[in-house]
């Protein structure tokens, strides 16, 4: 596919019907992939409230590629939350383009460390292929997660 162009990254709500659709799309996904317990993926109504801030990737026409969200943990500290990119979009860039806009965002937040949380199986190699390339290594279980054989845990540290 073509890599995408115009695309704009901007706040967005997730509750828009399209938004719902590929966040609904999101959680089938890892229901589907994950065992219950070890699906972290917020709904829309997570996806809204202090200390979170979400973003929708759309074409020049106004089509939806795809959403991220970042949340904060502490003042220094984020996590990338609910990273998604439409079917019909992928291979384009989308996902390279949400996670450079979220690093450039906690980095002016002032965050010394980006955190995320995503799953072990074969579905998620892509996005774990995603995460280190852009310099996100494993880690420990942060925050509330504790270890769990389902999920792969990654930190970036940033810098000014």
């Amino acid at each position: 596919m073509p890599a995408t162009v115009d695309l704009v990254i901007r706040p967005d709500a997730p509750h828009r019907d399209d938004v719902l659709a590929l966040l609904e799309e999101h959680l089938a996904d890892m229901y589907a992939t994950s065992p219950p317990e070890s699906v972290h993926a917020l709904d829309p109504s997570g996806l809204v409230g202090p200390g979170l801030t979400f973003w929708t990737a759309r074409d020049a026409g106004g089509a939806l590629l795809g959403c991220a969200a970042l949340k904060e943990l502490a003042p220094d500290d984020g996590e990338l939350k609910s990273m998604r990119t439409a079917t019909a979009a992928r291979g384009r860039g989308v996902g390279s383009a949400l996670l450079a806009h979220v690093l450039a965002e906690a980095t002016a937040r002032g965050y010394r460390t980006l955190h995320l949380e995503t799953g072990t199986q074969d579905y998620f190699a892509p996005a774990r292929r995603l995460y280190e390339r852009h310099g996100f290594v494993p880690c420990a279980p942060f925050g509330a997660y504790v270890e769990d054989p389902s999920s792969a845990y990654y930190r970036r540290v940033l810098t000014a």
